[in-house]
């Protein structure tokens, strides 16, 4: 990382600069005389009363003194992705949202507000994707009153780490009392090279329809009820894949929304005792190879942070991460 100008460290970065993409280097308290220098990359999002925030990629907040900067400057886009689809964060937003329709939704000016009887907080969250039409203060009280009129808590989701993401909107609700709850990482590949693996789709049963024996593997499913069924329904073209187990209950399921040049997978699940044996990558294939029938090139999926088993077969099939999302939840008094 080159900070230097005429072989000296400058600090060119401003509280003019908020909203850019900055990578400052700071001196850090190490606990040994003078302290030591660290680096932190990402968005400006606020300078007030001395002290910047810088959001990592990640969603992360750096505080830095302003008295403690030794060099800064404002730095282009993460670079453009050297494999893979290419994909701007409104489109692939759009898309994921459409994977997951649900059950009731309102606009209010850009930002999308969903319900869904509490299944799930992707589906009973507001998606920001442009102006509410007021300032966001009156945007999320407006918002608050929508959801406790339903009896549920209040989220908004937002993003981070890609061009065109939502930092500013997270420092904003971080400051106006909301909390970050839980974050994933939306991850993208080819989809021709999933098809492609060596995986036996031969025992892999796809359905246009959920069954019972497939809700009873998800482990999101915990009561019956039209919600559930309908948001998992959701979407231009959805399908099922299902392993059968010894007792009636799928060994492995899988759900794939093909939508345009885009396949959504979510749901991937194996059963604990018979992890290991390439259950989910058959799922996959399976998945994969009915999505390119219908015209689909690319594919996307969420994965959680903690999720390291997952993350590593999703490795394994070039899928690489885009950018990563959060959910908000108001915090109540």
């Amino acid at each position: 990382m080159e900070f230097t100008g005429g072989g000296r460290l400058e600090i060119r970065v401003t509280s003019a600069d908020v909203g850019k993409r900055v990578s400052v280097r700071y001196v850090t308290d190490s606990g040994e005389a003078g302290g030591m220098f660290t680096d932190a990359v990402g968005v400006l999002t606020s300078w007030d009363d001395g002290v910047l925030l810088i959001t990592r990629r990640s969603g992360e907040g750096v505080r830095i003194a302003e008295s403690s900067l030794v060099a800064g400057k404002v730095v282009p886009a993460a670079p453009a992705r050297r494999r893979g689809p290419s994909a701007t964060f409104p489109e692939l937003a759009r898309a994921t949202a459409r994977a997951w329709r649900p059950v009731e939704g309102e606009m209010l000016g850009e930002w999308t507000l969903r319900a869904s009887d509490g299944f799930t907080r992707r589906a009973n969250s507001v998606l920001p994707l442009g102006d509410p039409g007021l300032p966001v203060a009156g945007a999320l009280a407006y918002v608050r009153e929508w959801y406790a009129a339903r009896k549920l808590p209040a989220y908004v989701q937002t993003a981070t780490g890609a061009e065109g993401t939502q930092e500013l909107l997270c420092a904003e609700l971080d400051r106006l009392g909301w909390r970050r709850e839980v974050s994933a990482e939306v991850r993208i590949a080819a989809l021709a090279p999933i098809g492609d693996l060596d995986a036996d789709v031969s025992a892999v049963r796809l359905s246009r329809t959920v069954d019972e024996a497939w809700l009873r593997r998800y482990q999101r499913f915990e009561e019956p009820g039209p919600a559930v069924r309908e948001v998992l329904a959701s979407g231009p073209s959805v399908w099922f894949a299902s392993v059968a187990g010894a007792d009636g209950t799928p060994a492995a399921i899988g759900r794939c929304v093909v939508d345009g040049r885009w396949a959504g997978f979510m749901a991937v699940e194996v059963d604990p005792a018979l992890r290991r044996r390439g259950l989910a990558t058959s799922v996959m294939a399976a998945l994969a190879r009915r999505a390119l029938d219908e015209g689909a090139s690319a594919a996307w999926l969420q994965v959680e942070a903690d999720n390291d088993g997952a993350r590593a077969l999703y490795d394994g099939m070039g899928f690489a991460s885009h950018h990563h999302y959060h959910h908000y939840r108001w915090a109540e008094a």
